[in-house]
């Protein structure tokens, strides 16, 4: 494997002091919400989060398009690193927003639209991901992968719009607040500065681990090409 590319090293040390600048800003720099408390700070990590694996997804559908257009592996390369790390974002979203629903609806989970299409989003790459393994041949895992996550990609603008199309307790970030939401609140500018703040340090995060993953991606398709030829 070559060496890591300047770029990337810096681009590691930048994501780790913005990621501790964001962690200062929610604790330090935003207000305390009057009615929820503690547990609103909750909300920075969990919108951000939410942003990056709704992009990463969005991403890895742009990525399967590039390959059924070109049949270049190296966009199923990028298709996969997308999927793999947008789960482990969108998982850390679902985790977080049940924290912050506990104290505030009583409950950890329950079947509102926004949670529900958001847990049937996670399910569906992780059924991506197992349906993969059982493709051995890497051009028909490949073009079976692309068609995926094009049609995948379809179910993430539903989780983002759910809160807007159907009735639901989940408060709206931006825009007008749902009549019947539970927790919502208005956001100084200090709350909102540090919003935009933490969705900006986790997407360069993305940035970061997306480049990695390619990275391990190549060496993984290098090693298989090799397993081929070695047992044809």
């Amino acid at each position: 494997m070559t060496p890591t590319p300047r770029a990337l090293r810096v681009l590691e040390i930048v994501s780790l002091l913005l990621l501790a600048a964001a962690i200062w800003m929610v604790f330090f720099y935003a207000p305390l919400e009057a009615v929820m408390g503690a547990v609103q700070k909750v909300f920075y990590f969990h919108v951000a989060n939410a942003w990056v694996g709704m992009l990463g997804f969005i991403a890895a559908g742009v990525a399967g398009i590039v390959y059924l257009r070109t049949h270049d592996l190296k966009w199923d390369i990028v298709e996969v690193a997308a999927v793999e790390i947008s789960l482990v974002f969108f998982l850390i979203t679902i985790v977080t927003g049940s924290i912050w629903a506990y104290p505030v609806w009583n409950t950890w989970w329950t079947w509102d639209p926004r949670l529900t299409t958001a847990a049937i989003l996670e399910l569906i790459y992780v059924a991506y991901l197992l349906l993969r393994q059982g493709i051995e041949d890497p051009e028909r895992r490949a073009r079976f992968g692309a068609v995926y996550t094009l049609i995948g990609a379809l179910s993430v603008p539903l989780t983002f719009m759910s809160i807007r199309l159907f009735r639901t307790i989940h408060p709206v970030v931006i825009g007008a607040a749902n009549p019947g939401a539970q927790g919502s609140f208005d956001m100084t500018p200090k709350m909102l500065q540090t919003m935009l703040f933490a969705i900006a340090v986790f997407s360069i995060i993305f940035i970061t681990l997306f480049w990695h993953r390619i990275r391990f991606g190549r060496l993984q398709q290098t090693v298989e090409q090799l397993k081929l030829k070695l047992s044809q």
